[in-house]
């Protein structure tokens, strides 16, 4: 996504290629406006077009939303059908203007328990956008990271008893390459809004090596600020990957002979 601005503020450091965002506290910043807990949805799907336009202009190339978790099915079903109908709608007002600036959309998740008719519209959707070059956005929806782990690794597990793969020889790349997210870069920065400091079962595996960004405020008022805030912070992290300085790790250790 990269749309240039002249407004923008100056950021230093690294800017996240791939930034994911679990989307939190809508029904709360409702309830504090004396506002109903659909109003609050509708706001939380105002704020995804301010975040992809944010991300755009500061270069980052995909974003992941967690739209709709596995566990949002066990919300009051007044309340599922509200978010369903307000996945529809967006669907169909935003894939115009996500073609028009080029953006690819995507979708990671389970569909057999959608309806028909949506699940029709998200592959109209997708095929719209599929040739857009200029970033994705990627929505999760009826996603859980232990889902898309285990389809993985069914995946994975059909392909050795049809002799396409040897057990034996199995690696972390022939698994992640069964995952929902398999093509697109690695997930660098997660950010999580409302205040709660945990990922409630998204997107584990590419967790893994992420940078977390945690803020209160609720999702309707997440803005270009704080997407800068979270920015600015990954950037000032030294991302090692698990490897420590060589040498650090060359001076912590004792010369054969030199034991206290």
């Amino acid at each position: 996504m990269n749309a240039p601005s002249s407004n923008l503020p100056t950021i230093s450091g690294a800017i996240p290629r791939h930034v994911a965002i679990i989307m939190d506290g809508n029904s709360r910043w409702a309830k504090q406006r004396g506002l109903s807990v659909t109003a609050g949805h509708r706001a939380g799907v105002e704020a995804v077009r301010a975040a992809l336009e944010a991300c755009q202009a500061r270069g980052v190339e995909v974003l992941t939303l967690f739209a709709f978790s596995s566990e949002n099915w066990g919300r009051p079903e007044p309340e599922v059908r509200a978010l369903l109908a307000l996945f529809s709608r967006y669907l169909r007002r935003e894939t115009d203007k996500l073609n028009e600036d080029n953006i690819r959309l995507k979708f990671i998740g389970r569909r057999d328990r959608f309806s028909p008719r949506l699940c029709r519209l998200m592959e109209r959707c997708e095929g719209m956008t599929e040739n857009n070059t200029g970033g994705t956005l990627v929505l999760a929806v009826d996603y859980g990271g232990h889902w898309d782990i285990t389809n993985a690794v069914q995946r994975v597990a059909t392909k050795i008893a049809s002799g396409d793969l040897e057990a034996s020889k199995l690696t972390e790349h022939d698994v992640e390459q069964e995952l929902s997210l398999a093509g697109e870069p690695a997930l660098d920065l997660c950010i999580r809004t409302g205040g709660d400091h945990r990922v409630s079962n998204f997107l584990l595996w590419q967790l893994g090596y992420a940078e977390l960004f945690f803020t209160d405020v609720f999702w309707p008022a997440f803005d270009a600020a704080e997407l800068d805030a979270a920015i600015a912070e990954f950037g000032a992290r030294e991302r090692r990957f698990g490897a420590r300085n060589i040498a650090d790790l060359m001076s912590s250790l004792t010369p054969v002979g030199e034991s206290d």
